[in-house]
């Protein structure tokens, strides 16, 4: 029996060694990551530099902050959270869907108000109530929609537009008004807008309306893999930070 173990001794040692010699893809895993719709562009970006730098993959959806906190409240098996905002991933952690200590803030959204036409997009024109349609995501379920209703409120126009505003489920949707000019006018994220061309837009000073800190968290469902923590240690590195400045987020 001992001199069959020390005979097999050679083969396991090769063996190990080819494991070893294994690229990293072979050992790779792969997170479930839920994403404000604001951030759909630079997540993508992020997820395609974090499986070239580790391996992983990270598979992303994408919609409303307030709709994700739901579903992943009822069973979603979502690994990771990135919220638009730091409220959902608190109620996350506090009704105990989140591993604690785990929260940070990964971008600081800018709301702006954009139109498709030139010199459109301005107070003004929000005074002069010159428009047909403004578009806003729901205030409910989007922060950057709770962000477009302080704004009017601080500029007290709010009762006046009113009656002129249509509501996306998301950001994406109110940008989607906006972009097939369904409305003239819309406040969207500044990454919305960030590459297009023309039009107008104002960019909404951020004391005009509560501070739009984005921040994650790993939820209990993604606390054993190791894509999942790896994903967040990639996106608080400086790829992944330089990546959520030049898409117009502010960092930490």
């Amino acid at each position: 029996m001992r001199s069959a173990i020390i005979r097999r001794l050679p083969l396991l040692g090769a063996l190990l060694v080819a494991l070893a010699g294994l690229p990293t893809t072979a050992l790779a895993a792969e997170t479930q990551v839920a994403v404000a719709a604001n951030f759909t562009e630079p997540a993508k970006e992020i997820a395609a530099a974090f499986t070239e730098a580790t391996g992983h993959k990270a598979s992303l959806s994408f919609g409303s902050s307030g709709q994700f906190l739901t579903q992943i409240s009822h069973g979603a098996p979502y690994e990771v959270f990135l919220s638009a905002d730091a409220e959902r991933p608190l109620k996350a952690e506090q009704a105990g869907l989140g591993v604690a200590n785990t929260r940070f803030t990964y971008a600081v959204g800018r709301l702006v108000l954009y139109s498709k036409t030139p010199g459109k997009a301005s107070v003004g024109t929000l005074r002069a109530g010159k428009f047909g349609t403004l578009a806003i995501a729901d205030p409910g379920a989007a922060p950057y929609g709770q962000a477009a209703v302080e704004t009017l409120q601080k500029l007290k126009l709010y009762d006046k537009v009113k009656p002129k505003l249509v509501t996306g489920t998301s950001i994406t949707q109110a940008y989607q008004f906006v972009s097939t000019g369904a409305a003239e006018l819309g406040f969207v994220a500044l990454s919305q807008v960030a590459d297009e061309k023309g039009g107008s837009r104002w960019l909404v000073p951020s004391s005009d309306h509560t501070p739009i800190d984005q921040q994650a968290i790993l939820l209990k469902t993604g606390q054993d893999n190791v894509a999942a923590k790896a994903f967040l240690a990639f996106l608080k590195g400086p790829k992944a930070r330089a990546i959520i400045k030049r898409y117009g987020y502010e960092v930490r």
